[in-house]
């Protein structure tokens, strides 16, 4: 029993090794450089037979589809000198939360900035979310209208009238075009005060005769570097078709081509970074096709395509068809996106952030860190104020445990004398330690228990701390300026007072050395191993997971350090108390 109880130490010592190993070497992946985008990608339109139109509809709205593609982009230009360059075609939008504009010649949103978030911690350079489509950066949003009728569009080269200068959360606008048929096309906008566009599109017919429409919404994206999938989180293109959530990274949509998805109401989609999102959701009223899209240009840049069209419907003359849109453009604060998830019915909206398979645990532990931030104003101690209600709510556990292992440890002589009585007959080896445990009234198996525990709590706390927005550019005390990132410092350049950076493998900090120190000493007082491979193996894992550690965020090491010392107390204690009584 107490090797089996060994074995199952091991293994869930390696599994974890192994485990951190992996997410250590693919959170560093390999750049590939890409070239700069020539021209854009045609927009993608999808065939649909209407409830009333005529069988050939779906062909006329392919053949549109074409006529509606960009013009080829000649040159790639600096995003600000772009914005500045179109001042007199631009909307500017401006509230708490976001800065940037509505580009009038396409009705596009391909200007934004995030107000409150910069992309560094000593930088005032706000993170950019949208950027024109003739600018490397390019990542745009628009809404358009497709048909099987012979009517004239609205395109990318449409310059629309706006109602206004500005939009902000006090004050919507009202973009209008009419073609050479009396077909007015009119988009409405309105913006709340954080990142939620509301979009309704409509289109009159004032001509004498019906016409066919159908309508589409996509967002639009250029990366000229494609990293490797991270498997700790989602990163590409998510969306939920009827009432399924749907994830495909970049590698896996360039691998397995375009993926289509119809959708009766309740659709969403978009693009998904770790911090960042934007999403249509469509009107609820219709039905969809959406598609997942890539393709490369002539200069092999890599464009990324989520769109949705709706089924198409006939238009009486002198009558209207209206759709209404939301666009989610911004940052992904869990309560925000839960209160939208919520107050607009949008199914499975809180699962664009991705907290994994232990969705049950990590949120509740998020929460958790959210209500001690607000009474302790800082995340670390936020963190190690969990650590000891985590600690507290596995005491009784835990003690048992401790108990068993200090036992344990006190039976080693016993122990080595069966083993060595025994060495050549492992059955009556097996036969004399279980009758010693039944006589001593010890339970090996007991000590595995917390651990097993465990891991689940602390790949939850990971997740939290590597993908919720408010651990991002948190400090701690002293040099640890952002909890999400791994602690700044090396032994290696003598924690800074030597002035070169040290990186990779070599830069292991401070708090991941005060870790490894806890994990030693913690084994220390456990019950040694009298297997040797297994000893070695042990002995070596604390200066293992250190290395490996060192590269996690400051936060999870934290975490552990401060577990692990809790743990050495309590069992420090055990032992002490167990040596009196015999």
């Amino acid at each position: 029993m107490q090797e089996n109880n060994k074995n199952l130490l091991l293994a869930t010592a390696i599994s974890m090794a192994i485990l951190l190993s992996w997410t250590w070497f693919y959170e560093k992946p390999k750049i590939e450089k890409r070239e700069e985008l020539k021209k854009e990608a045609m927009i993608k339109a999808s065939n649909y037979s209407s409830e009333n139109n005529s069988s050939n509809a779906k062909n006329f709205i392919e053949n549109k589809a074409i006529q509606q593609k960009d013009n080829a982009i000649l040159s790639i230009k600096d995003r600000q000198q772009i914005i500045k360059d179109d001042k007199s075609l631009r909307v500017t939008i401006k509230n708490q939360e976001l800065h940037g504009s509505i580009y009038l010649k396409g009705a596009r949103f391909d200007d934004l900035t995030l107000a409150k978030y910069f992309e560094k911690i000593d930088s005032s350079k706000e993170v950019i979310l949208f950027s024109p489509s003739n600018s490397k950066e390019r990542y745009f949003a628009d809404f358009g209208w497709l048909s099987s009728s012979s009517i004239d569009l609205p395109n990318p080269e449409t310059i629309w009238k706006s109602s206004s200068a500005t939009l902000d959360q006090n004050h919507s606008l009202t973009l209008s075009w009419r073609n050479k048929q009396n077909i007015d096309f009119i988009i409405e906008i309105a913006l709340d005060e954080n990142f939620m566009f509301f979009i309704k599109q409509k289109v009159k017919n004032n001509s004498n005769k019906e016409i066919a429409i159908a309508n589409y919404g996509r967002i639009n994206r250029s990366l000229p570097v494609i990293s490797k999938p991270n498997y700790i989180l989602h990163e590409g293109f998510l969306g939920v078709f009827n009432s399924v959530l749907n994830e495909i990274n970049y590698k896996d949509a360039i691998k397995d081509g375009d993926k289509s998805f119809n959708s009766d109401g309740s659709t969403w989609l978009g693009i998904t970074d770790k911090y960042w999102l934007s999403a249509i959701i469509a009107d609820e009223r219709y039905n969809y096709k959406s598609d997942f899209s890539y393709k490369q240009n002539s200069l092999n840049q890599n464009i990324f395509n989520s769109e949705f069209v709706s089924q198409e419907f006939l238009v009486a003359a002198n009558s209207e068809l209206v759709f209404e849109h939301k666009l989610f453009a911004g940052a992904k604060k869990v309560k925000l996106i839960d209160e939208y998830a919520h107050k607009f019915n949008i199914k499975l909206f809180d699962r664009a952030i991705d907290f994994g398979w232990f969705y049950f645990l990590t949120k509740p532990l998020f929460f958790g860190i959210d209500f001690l931030y607000k009474l302790l104003g800082n995340f670390g101690l936020a963190i190690i104020a969990i650590t000891v209600i985590v600690k507290a709510a596995l005491f009784p556990m835990a003690n048992k445990s401790f108990k068993a292992i200090a036992r344990i440890k006190k039976l080693q002589p016993k122990i080595d004398e069966i083993r060595q009585k025994n060495k050549d007959d492992r059955l009556a080896l097996n036969k004399e330690m279980m009758e010693m445990y039944k006589r001593e009234k010890v339970n090996p198996a007991s000590g595995c228990l917390p651990l097993l525990i465990q891991i689940p709590i602390f790949f939850s706390l990971y997740k939290v701390i590597f993908v919720t927005l408010d651990m991002r550019h948190a400090s701690f005390y002293g040099w640890i300026k952002d909890l999400s990132m791994p602690d700044p410092t090396s032994i290696f350049n003598l924690f800074g007072l030597l002035p070169y950076h040290v990186g990779g493998v070599l830069a292991i900090g401070v708090w991941p050395i005060l870790m490894g120190i806890t994990m030693i000493a913690q084994q220390k007082l456990s019950p040694a191993v009298s297997d040797p491979i297994q000893a070695k193996i042990l002995k070596f894992m604390p200066y293992i997971l250190t290395v490996i550690l060192a590269a996690f965020p400051a936060g999870l090491v934290i975490y552990w350090t401060w577990s692990n010392l809790l743990s050495i107390a309590q069992q420090y204690y055990i032992t002490k108390k167990l040596s009196k009584i015999h």
